[in-house]
């Protein structure tokens, strides 16, 4: 059957012969990437990140995203380093975690990132001089209260935006990156977002967006440059997770909890430098990728003018 077919094959004009072949380099070539997909996202094993190091660093673990990282790595078994500006919310956490945990020990710094950070990473050297420091979680971040357009973003907000997006994430690594080198193993996640990469771009957040497309860069760099160092650096790219700063209560298929979020993000650490850990988001991140960016644009255009909308609106009942 098989001869006969592609004795039949040779007899056709020569463009079928060209679309033929084309056609099933184009199935062989979504089949292969299906399958890695499927592999990649619920077959491949999570690493063993006790050897890593026996601690973790966690920025902005009291709520979020950050908050379900230190849970899932006190369950994992390491001992945790939670830095946050809140110490009554930096302790409740850590009573949580112990509560539940018996074993982690635990260690807070007090940083507040819109403040002083040079006097906040002293803090954190000091905190960190003799700990096996393994996987450092760089969360902490912040967004506009609500959509607004570039001429909108008041002073406080734009410096804030810059200091803890990215200069916090900047020198947080640079602090515990020595100890890393030294013991020549170790997992830095940088928490992205798809306002800076999923999508083309992401009006009236514009700050916000750069400021994770720094994020993105840096962590590509850093992974090129500290690979053979044995030390795995990732952008972990999340779309949107019930938070508080998303301003969503519920999960959802496609939008997780933050614990099903940090339970996802812990099985891709230490292998791609860029991915998007919880599964449904790649669906979300194919289709994206799949329409014309100008259509995009536009989509993401009107949604935020109408987050724009309901933020004034809620502005203007509170002055009221």
């Amino acid at each position: 059957m098989e001869i006969c077919t592609i004795d039949k094959l040779k007899d056709q004009p020569f463009w079928v012969i060209v679309l033929f072949t084309l056609g099933s380099l184009s199935i062989l070539k979504f089949s292969l990437a299906f399958l890695k997909w499927a592999y990649v996202n619920f077959l491949r094993p999570a690493k063993n990140l006790k050897k890593y190091g026996s601690w973790a660093l966690v920025t902005g673990p009291t709520d979020g995203i950050g908050k379900g990282f230190a849970f899932q790595l006190a369950r994992k078994g390491l001992n945790l380093i939670l830095v946050g500006r809140n110490p009554d919310k930096l302790k409740d956490v850590s009573n949580s975690i112990q509560a539940k945990y018996g074993k982690t020990q635990i260690k807070t710094v007090v940083v507040d990132f819109s403040g002083d950070i040079s006097d906040g990473i002293q803090r954190i050297r000091e905190s960190i001089e003799g700990l096996d420091v393994g996987v450092l979680i760089n969360n902490v971040g912040i967004s506009y209260p609500y959509a607004r357009f570039f001429h909108e973003v008041d002073e406080e907000l734009l410096k804030d935006l810059i200091k803890i997006n990215v200069e916090g994430t900047t020198k947080v690594t640079r602090a515990v990156l020595p100890g890393m080198l030294q013991r020549k193993r170790g997992a830095i996640v940088n928490i992205g977002s798809g306002a800076a990469i999923v999508i083309p771009s992401d009006p009236l957040y514009a700050v916000y967006a750069a400021t994770k497309a720094y994020i993105d860069q840096f962590s590509r760099c850093l992974y090129v440059e500290y690979k053979k160092s044995g030390i795995d650096v990732q952008c972990q790219v999340p779309l949107y997770v019930a938070t508080k700063m998303a301003s969503i209560k519920r999960s959802s298929f496609f939008v997780p909890s933050t614990d099903g979020y940090a339970r996802a993000g812990l099985r891709w650490i230490g292998y791609e430098p860029r991915c998007t850990p919880y599964w449904p988001h790649t669906l979300l991140w194919a289709l994206a990728n799949s329409l014309p960016e100008s259509v995009v644009d536009a989509w993401r255009l009107r949604f935020c003018l109408g987050i724009r909308k309901r933020g004034q609106l809620k502005d203007s009942r509170k002055k009221e």
